[in-house]
């Protein structure tokens, strides 16, 4: 896959790396010969996470909500590899609080919980943005992947946060996109990735009881419109990943791709 999706020796910046799938990205991306700073606002997992690629990589502590907290990990990597090619915000997620429920009405949905998943998924995607984009601005070139979500094509019941945040990243991926190429350099890339419905830990306690495992009637709802019938895997994201942030993409800017097993095409008739 790497001499199909050539980024050998890139050096990438995955923030929320030790994440389910920010830690399933970092292994592609070793795989494919590049070089990594690990950001988590966990650094003792995003360095065991390093521990075990055995790779030319980095372990930094990130939190992407504090901008001061990304220019000190952006100096240590390009201190470390002289310069940034690639940003993939994999940081991100959900809050129990912020989703109605038979217990919660949207009516007493928390402000704190709604700030924190408006902050995480869109700030936290924002400002890395701005840390790591200005190095790809100086050197005129580079690539940020950001994540999306099904949810920003069409909101599902009882999380209207998390729809509304993914549905502003996608919208920031395509201004994004225009701003880099028209004010510094056309061949600074922006795109997005939307995934449907992985069985993720932010997510679990929707789609899974808790005690026995068995999907939820919400989660039965989902594979029931998703015509390949599973949730997706980590995995299915990669080959989507290493197209965007190669050359093999070079003419590919401002989309959001999904990944979602046809989920977005179904009528459910």
């Amino acid at each position: 896959m790497s001499l199909t999706f050539p980024i050998q020796d890139q050096v990438a910046v995955v923030t929320g790396g030790a994440g389910m799938l920010g830690s399933h990205m970092c292994r592609a991306l070793a795989r494919a010969g590049a070089k990594l700073a690990v950001l988590d606002i966990r650094p003792q997992a995003a360095q065991t996470l390093v521990n075990e690629l055995d790779h030319d990589a980095l372990a930094l502590p990130g939190d992407v909500g504090d901008p001061a907290s990304l220019e000190q990990a952006a100096q240590q990597v390009i201190g470390t590899f002289g310069r940034v090619d690639i940003l993939i915000n994999a940081a991100g997620g959900n809050h129990p609080q912020a989703s109605t429920s038979a217990d919660q009405s949207f009516f007493d949905l928390p402000p704190e919980a709604l700030r924190w998943v408006f902050e995480l998924n869109l700030l936290g995607t924002v400002l890395p943005s701005q840390v790591f984009g200005r190095a790809m601005a100086g050197q005129k070139h580079g690539v940020i992947i950001n994540i999306s979500s099904m949810n920003a094509y069409r909101p599902l019941t009882r999380i209207p946060a998390y729809s509304a945040a993914k549905a502003a990243v996608s919208n920031f991926t395509q201004w994004l996109a225009v701003h880099m190429a028209l004010e510094y350099s056309p061949h600074i890339r922006v795109n997005a990735i939307a995934p449907g419905f992985f069985l993720t830990e932010q997510n679990r306690y929707l789609l899974t009881d808790p005690e026995t495992g068995n999907l939820t009637p919400r989660g039965q709802s989902i594979l029931s419109h998703t015509p390949m019938g599973r949730f997706g895997l980590p995995e299915d994201l990669v080959g989507t990943l290493l197209w965007l942030v190669s050359p093999a993409s070079a003419f590919v800017t401002g989309i959001v791709v999904p990944v979602d097993g046809g989920f977005s095409a179904f009528s459910g008739v």
